[in-house]
């Protein structure tokens, strides 16, 4: 039974509460987000969804169309590829590959750009001018071509292409960090911390870390897309996953030599790719958008 209040009490939703209201506003980037949570389903249940071994070849049904061909059947729904193995089963083994695994770098190089950050954004001299000048030397460079040299120096394979993206991710979470320590350093709360005896990794955790949480996310959500596109782009070169791995990139590659008389083994995976793209991006550019609303009402 609701509460009879006999005064009108004006309603004041919290930060984050605000942030999300602003981010239904935008209907685009809510189906956005329903596509990006149907990527993580998928990540999370994968031997479930998958009706066949993603490596199980089937010598008796090689490049069978997908079911809705003319002559295509139901029991590959997406049809085979050259070798015969089910294709909606790769493609399912495959997102789990190419998004779980950008989601694991993204968070991996979060957690240590952010510490980089803060000891960037707090440090005074010598030692702060190096480590600014050197962040963004690196930030200059693309992530891609980073990941290419890293990869150049240790060798191809899926295990060495994650450590690559995972460096290359870095220099974006540390120079977003040390802008934002930089900025709320000056502020007045933290001067206020200062005095009562609160060193600077007590500064940080309580006082600044709750307040950077929001720009961390939109940061981890635009990296999310860029950590997807670089697998799939090393994969691609045959310079990350290597076949037969289901992982989208590498499936690409196998689909050209067949494009011609199959395109289904090329149009699917990167499908795939392209709607988990745009997802994330829709998501992301949602979040950045709640977020400014949420500061110019504040």
């Amino acid at each position: 039974m609701p509460r009879f209040s006999l005064y009108q009490e004006e309603y004041h939703p919290s930060p984050l509460q605000f942030t999300w209201l602003e981010f239904q506003k935008n209907h685009i980037a809510v189906v956005g987000l329903f596509c990006l949570l149907f990527f993580v389903v998928i990540t999370i249940f994968c031997p479930i969804l998958a009706p066949f071994d993603p490596l199980y070849q089937q010598a008796g049904d090689l490049l069978i169309p997908p079911a809705w061909y003319a002559n295509g059947g139901i029991s590959h729904l997406f049809g085979t590829d050259a070798l015969g193995r089910d294709l909606l089963s790769r493609v399912i083994y495959g997102c789990r590959m190419t998004f779980g695994i950008s989601a694991i770098l993204v968070i991996l190089a979060m957690l240590i750009g952010v510490g980089l950050g803060a000891v960037a954004g707090m440090s005074k001299g010598f030692k702060s001018s190096f480590l600014n000048h050197t962040l963004d030397s690196i930030q200059a460079i693309p992530t891609l071509l980073i990941a290419i040299i890293i990869i150049a120096i240790l060798g191809t394979g899926l295990v060495n292409s994650m450590w690559a993206i995972m460096l290359a991710l870095i220099p974006q979470f540390v120079h977003q960090t040390r802008e934002f320590v930089s900025t709320e350093m000056k502020k007045e709360y933290i001067l206020a911390a200062k005095l009562d005896g609160a060193n600077n990794i007590t500064i940080f955790i309580r006082s600044i870390m709750p307040n950077m949480v929001e720009a961390l996310v939109v940061q981890a959500t635009l990296a999310l897309s860029v950590s997807v596109l670089d697998i799939s782009a090393l994969g691609f070169l045959n310079l990350g996953a290597q076949s037969p791995s289901p992982e989208l990139g590498t499936m690409l590659s196998e689909g050209i030599e067949v494009a011609y008389i199959a395109p289904w083994t090329i149009a699917i995976p990167g499908g795939a790719i392209f709607l988990m793209m745009v997802s994330i991006n829709l998501v992301g550019d949602g979040l950045q958008s709640a977020l400014r609303n949420r500061l110019l009402k504040s």
